[in-house]
């Protein structure tokens, strides 16, 4: 069991250091519902992750055995070839305890570790089975505005980032002014 995580893990509001912990952890997300439409935002969430370095694997039926920002689509998770941290869920809310539980079951085969559920979708009787299971689980948050904001990078969009710090930012070893989420250790 992580140090973060207990039996009443608050899921209205989670710590800097709770998502940022997730973040850096994380190498591998399986976005369950990627679409291919470039205006969703799991395409944008998507192509910004795999900027910063993250392996993104699409999971949607309807386009399986294509290629989305050249990553294969698998059709359901089950077929997701290992390493995966983290199941992204984006599909609505009612959805996310069959994901999740089908995510619980592959929990070893994928060496899972999160169960992310994407803006606008919670379900708390899937938190609560995940966390059960051993898995940290993050509710109504998305990992690319949960990563600009911990970097420093949503600031350039004239967004507050709700962190105050003299320290410069940490430049990401590509990229054009791609910044990392710096640890507090």
């Amino acid at each position: 069991m992580n140090a973060h995580m207990n039996a009443a893990m608050n899921h209205d509001s989670y710590s800097d250091d709770y998502i940022a912990d997730i973040l850096g952890s994380v190498r591998t997300f399986a976005f369950v519902g990627a679409s291919a439409n470039n205006s969703r935002p799991s395409y944008f969430a998507m192509k910004y992750l795999l900027g910063k370095g993250y392996t993104i694997i699409p999971v949607n039926p309807g386009i399986a055995g294509k290629e989305l920002l050249g990553q294969k689509v698998y059709g359901e998770l089950a077929e997701v070839p290992a390493p995966v941290d983290a199941v992204d869920i984006f599909r609505a809310s009612d959805a996310a305890l069959a994901i999740t539980r089908e995510a619980i079951g592959l929990k070893d085969k994928l060496g899972l570790t999160t169960i992310w559920m994407q803006l606008g979708v919670r379900n708390d009787a899937a938190a609560a089975e995940a966390e059960a299971a051993g898995l940290r689980v993050v509710m109504n948050r998305c990992p690319k505005i949960e990563y600009g904001r911990l970097s420093g990078e949503i600031g350039w969009a004239g967004v507050n980032s709700g962190t105050i710090s003299s320290l410069r930012p940490k430049l990401a070893a590509h990229g054009v002014q791609s910044h990392v989420i710096a640890s507090k250790r």
